[in-house]
């Protein structure tokens, strides 16, 4: 029977680190392979199991094993394995399923940059298009339609996951207008506009991020009548006026690109709007090993970064914006209210 050595010494836990692809491996088999879409609520038999999922049993068990070392699955007395809180996030028809996201994070290009980090730390620059010779989101959207649909799918999966928490933070009394700039496919948008029947949105994204949008704000959904899709780049423009902008999780590109957006939104809004900014952090300790992780995948791919509460300040600040209450959303997300002066 496996089990999980929950404080290792520090030569093995180092000795772990360095294994730690063979962990991010394991998980993507995982997914990949439908394993804990086809155990049930019960035990099952490895025999069992690789037979439904169509592998070799002994090369299933070693799948296995390893990821019961991680607390992903856990081996029975009798060497069955059933599910844990953690690997029930695998699958996909789970609530709170997490597979693309494991997906997303494991995609074939991130075993090419991962092992230049080195070359992104030392120039300050992402790797990506030294190694692929295109700027990233045009590599996944010409050259990799099926990374390029996990990574939709994962934003999809965080951005409904994060859209109520979200909805039950903001208070929109008196306000009649809002707008969610670089909003993907409008989960938190649609979530505010159902929880405020009075309120007016506007989505505003890529044209074919907005093409694919939330089926409650297109033609003939349930909100279409109070939503307007504007289909366009906020780094070159936000042609939206309202009351309210929500802006969550895209200040993370390189430096330009997000003055780029801020300096559009300072022009574009009257004074006394309210600009919500809501981005994971860094510096906030339940989601650091996370965030952190992502923050370094964000140099690599897109020179991107993920921000301190101090850096994010520092950015709302330049850009004009005044600085109200700082709010958590849940464990992994920090709101920022802001105004624009007069």
């Amino acid at each position: 029977m496996t089990t999980v050595d929950p404080a290792p010494p520090p030569p093995m836990r180092l000795r772990e680190l360095v294994f730690g692809a063979a962990c991010a491996a394991a998980v993507r088999a995982a997914a990949r392979l439908g394993v804990a879409d086809a155990l049930g609520d019960t035990p099952m038999t490895v025999e069992d199991l690789a037979a439904a999922v169509k592998t070799e049993p002994r090369t299933l068990r070693r799948l296995l094993r390893a990821l019961s070392c991680q607390g992903v699955f856990t081996e029975q007395p009798d060497g069955s394995f059933a599910h844990t809180e953690m690997s029930r996030l695998l699958r996909e028809d789970d609530p709170h399923s997490l597979r693309y996201i494991a997906l997303w994070c494991t995609e074939p290009w991130t075993w090419d940059v991962w092992p230049k980090l080195d070359e992104a730390v030392r120039s300050g620059r992402n790797v990506f298009e030294d190694v692929y010779e295109r700027e990233f989101f045009s590599y996944l959207n010409e050259e990799a339609p099926e990374s390029a649909y996990v990574f939709n799918r994962a934003m999809t999966t965080s951005s409904r996951q994060s859209a109520e928490d979200v909805a039950e933070l903001l208070d929109l009394r008196g306000a009649s207008s809002v707008a969610d700039i670089g909003g993907g496919q409008g989960h938190v948008l649609a979530s505010l506009l159902e929880k405020h029947p009075a309120l007016h949105g506007t989505l505003l994204d890529l044209p074919a991020v907005v093409g694919n949008a939330d089926p409650r704000l297109r033609e003939g959904g349930s909100l279409a009548s109070r939503v307007r899709i504007e289909p366009g780049d906020c780094r070159e423009d936000v042609p939206v006026q309202a009351d309210v902008y929500i802006i969550k999780n895209i200040l993370e590109w390189d430096d330009d690109s997000t003055r780029r957006l801020l300096a559009n939104l300072r022009k574009a809004a009257r004074p006394g709007a309210r600009v919500v900014v809501i981005e994971n952090l860094v510096d906030d300790t339940p989601s650091m090993r996370f965030t952190t992780a992502m923050d370094l995948l964000l140099l690599l791919n897109v020179g991107g970064a993920k921000h301190t509460r101090q850096s994010m300040v520092e950015r709302l600040t330049d850009a004009g914006l005044v600085i109200g209450e700082i709010r958590p959303v849940n464990a992994y997300l920090h709101a920022f209210e802001c105004t624009v002066p007069a």
